[in-house]
């Protein structure tokens, strides 16, 4: 066994403790007087022999632990189909392992843990133009999701043998580009909702944290009860080729785009999940997101988020959820002005307000084939007032409310938008409304 620098370390010193032990032993028989003293001597050398005996045992024990758990997430049957699409073929015999496999699933493990300790890679404030593109251009290796990995690279045969191996009633995608240790429980429940009411679906994360051991960790509740359901780094430049958003990319990591103040990690999100409808079809939701009813029975789908109630004009649209087929012209223009028109300093801007100009602008125009859902179908709350969906009844009052507010979302609302932003600091009380719909929404039910 090869020993460690540190280990070779303590061993000289047990070594020389030893010898120190003899000597006193040796010169204690000539030393009677001093008997008391040289016994006391011995007593705490070989205390100490013992000490540093553990403490060598505990290192090469924990070594030796860690060391074997690798090996074993490597040979284990049920995490092997995920890694195996995920990294190349794998061949497994007793304990012999594939030691790139190893040594790639070792650095991974670093990688997540200086992802998770990353502070927030936000500009500071008060920055003008010039100034924040040093910042970022001085910042750009952080930015881990612009950088192409073997993951990335392997992200289209992935997606295709993903939804190929199984049989998909629909296709749904999110999001994550936070740290997978911040992925809770709330976002655990939007996970949960998608399969309660579609069982047969099939969905994909688009993120670059949960796409590794940690993040598998995460999902295996669900993969062990048979749900569909993989994390998988996306490829920027896969998604966006053939766009205007493509030379956007290309500026951006060039250092030659003002990213503004608003995390960039957050219009990433707005573009990713745009590219990955274009290229793929589907169903797209935000994670904060639970589903009530199937969308199986809708196409082309976008929801207002706002509506004028005298002229029934919607006022705003809301890109949290979005159903749209594949090559969809309208999902193309999302993309483009994306490009044309980003500005990292307005909250929205990229987002929302976004599809609200796209659509505005081709309301008269023929060919786009797409309905826009009522408010009731996907945001039955706004944001100023999601506090009351979690709040715990008082009065016989405020009962019925509830009552009446689960009942009204019974009828015309597929799903319910969280607005994490506002509620996320929010205490799910009993009797809430949203107690009552974790409740019949939940699979695994920690919430």
């Amino acid at each position: 066994m090869k020993v460690k620098p540190k280990a070779m370390s303590i061993l000289q010193n047990l070594c020389h403790i030893k010898t120190l032990i003899t000597n006193r032993t040796t010169t204690s028989s000539s030393n009677k007087m001093f008997n008391p003293l040289i016994k006391h001597a011995k007593i705490f050398s070989i205390f100490s022999l013992i000490t540093l005996s553990t403490i060598f045992f505990l290192i090469q024990g924990d070594h030796v632990i860690y060391h074997d758990s690798l090996i074993l997430h490597a040979t284990n049957k049920e995490p092997l189909v995920m890694l195996q699409a995920q990294r190349s073929t794998l061949t497994l015999e007793g304990h012999n392992y594939n030691k790139p496999l190893l040594r790639s699933m070792q650095k991974e493990k670093l990688e997540e843990v200086d992802y998770a300790n990353q502070k927030v890679l936000v500009a500071p404030l008060n920055l003008n133009i010039e100034q924040r593109i040093v910042w970022f251009k001085e910042n750009l290796q952080e930015f881990k999701i612009l950088r192409s990995n073997k993951l990335a690279k392997q992200f289209h045969a992935r997606i295709q043998g993903f939804h190929k191996n199984n049989s998909c009633e629909s296709q749904f995608f999110m999001t994550w580009i936070s740290p997978s240790s911040s992925f809770g429980s709330r976002e655990t429940l939007s996970i949960e909702s998608v399969f309660k009411v579609q069982p047969q679906a099939c969905l994909t994360i688009l993120s670059r944290t949960l796409d590794s051991i940690h993040g598998y960790k995460i999902l295996k509740p669900f993969i062990d009860k048979g749900f569909k359901v993989q994390a998988i780094t996306p490829n920027l430049s896969f998604l966006l080729k053939g766009t205007l958003a493509e030379t956007w990319l290309h500026e951006l990591r060039k250092g030659k785009k003002d990213p503004g103040e608003i995390p960039l990690f957050q219009n990433l999100s707005n573009l990713i999940r745009l590219a990955v409808l274009y290229k793929y079809g589907g169903v797209y939701i935000d994670i904060d997101f639970i589903l009530l009813k199937p969308l199986s029975g809708l196409r082309n789908s976008i929801g207002a988020q706002s509506m004028d109630f005298g002229t029934k004009h919607w006022t705003r649209l809301n890109n949290a959820v979005l159903i749209f087929d594949k090559n969809h012209p309208l999902v193309l223009r999302f993309i483009n002005e994306f490009a044309l028109t980003f500005d990292g300093n307005k909250w929205g801007h990229n987002g929302p307000y976004l599809v609200s100009r796209v659509v505005e602008r081709l309301k008269k125009r023929q060919g786009f084939n797409f309905t826009i859902l009522p408010p009731m179908a996907f945001y039955p709350v706004s944001w100023t007032k999601i506090g009351g969906f979690f709040r715990k009844p008082k009065t016989r009052s405020e009962e019925k409310w509830v009552e009446a507010k689960l009942k009204q979302l019974s009828g015309e609302t597929f799903g319910v938008h969280l607005w994490n932003k506002q509620s996320s600091g929010l205490v799910i009380e009993e009797g809430s409304v949203m107690a009552r719909l974790v409740s019949n929404h939940c699979i695994i039910c920690k919430l």
